[in-house]
């Protein structure tokens, strides 16, 4: 899965004072990271490159060994370094951009100018580094761009989207939903992360989150208690440890419980079962809108959803029959026992293709219901039964004495969004 890069640095204010020491920082987000021989870097979407034409090699063609031949081919000339094609998008406005970087021709005490071309689009090509090294970009060379140092491979193309002031993201409850599929209406919340609300030009990947009441406002949470999941997606956004996301939260109604159950369980009063219908409106009705409204990565490489309870036994029904729409989910004390762990079984039926490129699963192991830790995990077992591989397209875990509630879910969130969005370097 293709993986954005952030790198967040320190503050307009304190970046004219420190730079000798651009390590500490880190500075918006770096789509696709290399196009040529590292893959692995790369997240499967836009951006992700064409990769510099660092080897000529092919041989000569001469056949010396044939000494009856006069030409015996003339001789390739030597392949050179390695060319690294930098490309920063900043709407820079009547300011310059330069870079810093820890490989020759660029050096952490003097800035390499970029060329401004179109688009807001800076370009540098280099063809003397070698190996991996780490950049910076500065804004008139006097602000560096916050976040950690980004990582770039000698040969790769690296798009790079900076932010240089904005330090944290914000949320909204945005507006009120109608859905036409569902006929009733909901809130929508929105957390825009600060390279988004900096950088105009930055898309970005996005997160379906239900339950959203409860994910950033204390006085609109259940019990008051929040996952905290702007706290979540700022401190990644300033460490790296998280690439920066649009979080899309969507608010439960009084029919929660048949929204977010893909079928009945006649031991549950209601039965439920309308759960594909809800699906339905976020794929074909609310999706659509964040997508023209929102500068978003539309794919399923950058599409995810996650949810908790009820909100993760849909999330992992979403994997099996809508992985064409989200590439990844994440499912946080998932109700596994509902309909007799209906869910596994269904699980397990997951073609092989499309199919989510990473899943996360979790529980606790303690209060009243053990946090359903059994069945939730002979769920994960169903997810490796088809393949996936746990700590890379698989994340499973058990949190010791954690319980069914927000506050956990809070604790653990963290985890889920690195794992399914990848560092942001």
């Amino acid at each position: 899965m293709l993986r954005r890069f952030t790198l967040l640095l320190p503050l307009l204010a304190a970046c004219s004072s420190s730079l000798s020491s651009p390590a500490t920082g880190d500075g918006g987000t770096a789509w696709g990271g290399s196009s040529s021989g590292a893959g692995a870097q790369g997240d499967g979407g836009s951006g992700a490159g064409e990769g510099g034409a660092g080897s000529s090699g092919g041989g000569g063609t001469g056949d010396a060994g044939s000494p009856g031949t006069q030409d015996g081919g003339a001789a390739d000339a030597p392949s050179g370094p390695p060319v690294t094609t930098i490309r920063v998008h900043y709407p820079a406005g009547s300011h310059t951009l330069s870079l810093r970087g820890s490989a020759a021709p660029l050096s952490w005490t003097t800035g390499t100018a970029l060329t401004a071309g179109a688009n807001g689009t800076f370009t540098l090509t280099i063809a003397a580094a070698s190996g991996a090294f780490e950049l910076k970009p500065l804004l008139d060379d006097t602000t560096w761009s916050l976040g950690p140092n980004y990582k770039a491979t000698a040969g790769a193309t690296v798009e790079v989207y900076p932010r240089f002031t904005q330090v944290d993201g914000t949320y909204t409850r945005a507006y009120d939903f109608a859905s036409t599929v569902l006929g009733n209406s909901r809130g929508i919340w929105i957390y825009q992360p600060p390279t988004y609300i900096e950088n105009t030009l930055a898309p970005m990947p996005v997160v379906y989150m239900h339950d959203g009441q409860n994910l950033f406002d204390p006085a609109a949470a259940f019990g008051g208690n929040t996952w905290q999941a702007d706290t979540a997606m700022n401190t990644g956004a300033s460490d790296g440890s998280i690439a920066e996301a649009i979080l899309i939260g969507i608010e439960n109604t009084a029919d929660r419980i048949p929204e977010y159950t893909p079928v009945p369980d006649p031991t549950n009063s209601p039965p439920g079962g309308d759960g594909d219908a809800y699906l339905k409106m976020i794929v074909t009705e609310l999706k659509p809108k964040i997508d023209h409204d929102m500068r978003t990565l539309p794919d399923a490489a950058h599409t995810f959803m996650v949810g908790s309870s009820l909100g993760g036994l849909i999330t992992a029904y979403a994997g099996v029959t809508h992985a064409d729409t989200f590439g990844g989910v994440g499912a946080l004390s998932p109700s596994t026992w509902w309909d007799s762990t209906w869910v596994i079984g269904e699980v397990g039926k997951t073609p092989a293709s499309p199919r989510p490129l990473r899943v996360y699963v979790d529980s606790g192991d303690s209060g009243p219901s053990n946090d359903d830790v059994t069945n939730t995990a002979n769920l994960a077992k169903a997810y490796q039964a088809l393949g996936y591989t746990q700590g890379t397209t698989l994340d499973y875990r058990v949190q010791a004495g954690g319980q069914h509630s927000e506050i956990y879910w809070a604790q653990r969130l963290p985890g889920t969004l690195a794992f399914l969005l990848g560092p942001g370097r």
